[in-house]
């Protein structure tokens, strides 16, 4: 899906002192500051509004996407044509790494939650990053695993886990990310229930059983926590 693409315009390259915004890239941790300087002088500044598609799928990948501020949501089309959300980032963080590295197309669309203010850079600059920094190998090789074990996770839930258990699992993981009970839902419920592999009306009917139990709260696009310890058992049907 390409939906609407917002112009894909440079952007003032302001920043003060040149390359003190990639520290925050989690790539990039432990690069020295006349490497991270390099980058920035490397890489192509990129802003884009809300709901516009930085990359769509299968687009060459000859850029890796530095995502320093904003969100972004990536989604794939089954062949069955559904649009399936299958995650979403904030800044600082770097976009699609697989594709940079396999050279075979960026493997979802890759659309902009919230304003973005994004670096490019070069396929070239990242693959000679990765061959010369040791950090920088360790940490793609485990964001490699990583992927690996989500996608693994992903798959079972799919196949096993009843529409409640993957939401409690969910959102146990976000609460635990965020380190607060308080979850939002960028995109609202729909986006939610692609990225669950269920339907609308599957989540609010799980939605609603957990409110109503007391496990949670939810209002203005909003989920609370508040009783961690049932949804816990709730995400592990039959262990309790």
């Amino acid at each position: 899906m390409r939906g609407s693409v917002s112009p894909d315009t440079p952007a003032p390259d302001a920043e003060p002192g040149p390359g003190a915004a990639l520290r925050g890239v989690p790539l990039l941790r432990g690069l020295p500051p006349d490497r991270l300087r390099g980058l920035w002088r490397a890489s192509v500044p990129r802003r884009y509004a809300a709901g516009g598609v930085l990359r769509a799928a299968g687009d060459p990948a000859g850029h890796l996407l530095l995502l320093l501020d904003g969100s972004v949501a990536a989604t794939v089309v089954s062949a069955g044509g559904r649009v399936v959300r299958v995650g979403a980032w904030a800044g600082p963080c770097a976009l699609d790494k697989v594709a940079v590295i396999d050279d075979r197309g960026h493997t979802a669309t890759y659309t902009a939650l919230t304003p973005c203010t994004v670096r490019s850079l070069p396929r070239a600059d990242f693959l000679a990053l990765v061959d010369g920094a040791a950090a920088v190998r360790a940490h793609v090789l485990r964001t490699l695993a990583g992927q690996a074990r989500d996608q693994q996770a992903r798959f079972t839930a799919a196949a096993t886990l009843p529409a409640s258990a993957r939401l409690a699992a969910w959102l146990l993981a976000e609460a635990a990310r965020r380190r607060s009970r308080r979850v939002p839902l960028p995109g609202g419920q729909q986006a939610l229930a692609d990225l669950l592999g269920v339907t609308r009306v599957t989540l609010n009917r799980a939605l609603s059983g957990l409110r109503r139990d007391g496990v949670l709260t939810y209002a203005h696009g909003e989920i609370e926590i508040t009783a961690p310890e049932i949804l816990a058992l709730r995400a592990t049907p039959g262990t309790g």
